[in-house]
């Protein structure tokens, strides 16, 4: 993490090698502050040589056990070499797994299962990751009650973030009436903006009407910032995922620079972090609610219709990580 503006740095990749290779340097060298995983990550992970060893001894399993086995695996080597980060500052030190996607509709199921594999992974420093639909919010509440920390994955515009902030505020109202716990002890969550799918799905109508490319990303993703801040939950901190670039169009660590704000977290693939220097890092421009205001009605103007690119990139999102899923239990 960053003293100066409390910025950190998290990786979106997870791999039995690299786990314990490069992430171990990289954790120990202060570049990363944590890390998220997805069902995507895993389904290209898996298919690595250095897993059949253990699918071999758990072939009499079920697919589903023997994928949340190797999973568990992973997730509880990426905590216990986060560890001692969380011990130092616990709103840092986080790896993330996330619920069966199929359940994204079902509060009370993925509920259930976030508390399951919170317990069979068996570390703080773990975040259950849970796609933020109606159904998601409920459980993101009941998970914040239980002292489980959550990661509320696939927002993309002010309703959603109205929602887990809604869910997460009423959680820990729930929590203090049950617990004296202070506030270092209470479970934490984060709220993961997707930015680039925004820029990929509008770039080309937004160019004709004379509004910049890779831009609307980063507007839309500084709004849900503003609106998450203004509830001023200590335990929430706002975290930008879908960072990574496509192309040669944007250098490899545009998205980390253009949201490098205060109390934030980025969570990038490795060839962004790579390419992101601490050391020449300045702390972004953040416009005002009311300029923000301003651009995304320029957008509107210009005839994209932000809700509806939201629904879609969401329904989207879950398919894909729907189809990930899938795939990683008939490769089992």
């Amino acid at each position: 993490m960053q003293e100066n503006i409390s910025f950190s740095l998290w990786c979106d990749f997870i791999e039995r090698n690299f786990l314990e290779n490069d992430f171990i340097k990289m954790v120990q060298d202060g570049i990363i502050n944590g890390a998220t995983s997805n069902p995507t990550i895993f389904q290209q992970a898996l298919l690595n040589e250095s897993y059949q060893a253990q699918k071999d001894s758990l072939k009499d399993l079920d697919k589903k056990s023997i994928y949340e086995a190797l999973a568990k695996a992973d997730i509880q080597r990426a905590a216990e070499i986060l560890k001692p980060l969380y011990d130092n500052n616990p709103n840092d030190g986080y790896i993330s797994i996330e619920v069966d996607p199929n359940l994204c509709d079902n509060a009370k199921a993925t509920t259930e299962e976030g508390i399951r594999l919170f317990n069979a992974i068996n570390y703080p420093n773990v975040m259950i990751k849970i796609p933020a639909t109606k159904a998601g919010f409920s459980a993101m509440e009941e998970l914040i009650t239980q002292g489980i920390s959550v990661n509320a994955t696939l927002v993309f515009n002010k309703t959603q973030v109205i929602g887990c902030m809604e869910a997460f505020k009423k959680g820990y109202e729930k929590l203090k009436q049950i617990s004296k716990k202070e506030l270092k002890d209470l479970p934490r969550a984060v709220v993961s903006i997707f930015v680039s799918r925004f820029d990929r799905k509008c770039d080309s109508i937004l160019k004709e009407h004379g509004i910049p490319s890779a831009t609307l990303g980063i507007k839309n993703a500084q709004y849900l910032y503003h609106i998450l801040n203004s509830y001023a939950l200590p335990g929430v901190r706002a975290l930008f995922a879908s960072t990574g670039v496509k192309g040669d169009d944007l250098e490899p660590a545009y998205y980390i620079k253009e949201l490098y704000h205060p109390y934030a977290i980025n969570t990038a693939p490795l060839s962004a972090i790579s390419a992101f220097n601490y050391n020449e890092a300045s702390e972004a421009y953040l416009p005002s609610i009311e300029e923000l205001e301003e651009f995304l009605k320029s957008v509107k103007d210009a005839g994209v219709n932000l809700d509806s690119i939201s629904q879609e990139l969401l329904e989207q999102g879950l398919n894909d990580f729907k189809i990930a899923f899938s795939k990683i239990l008939e490769s089992l």
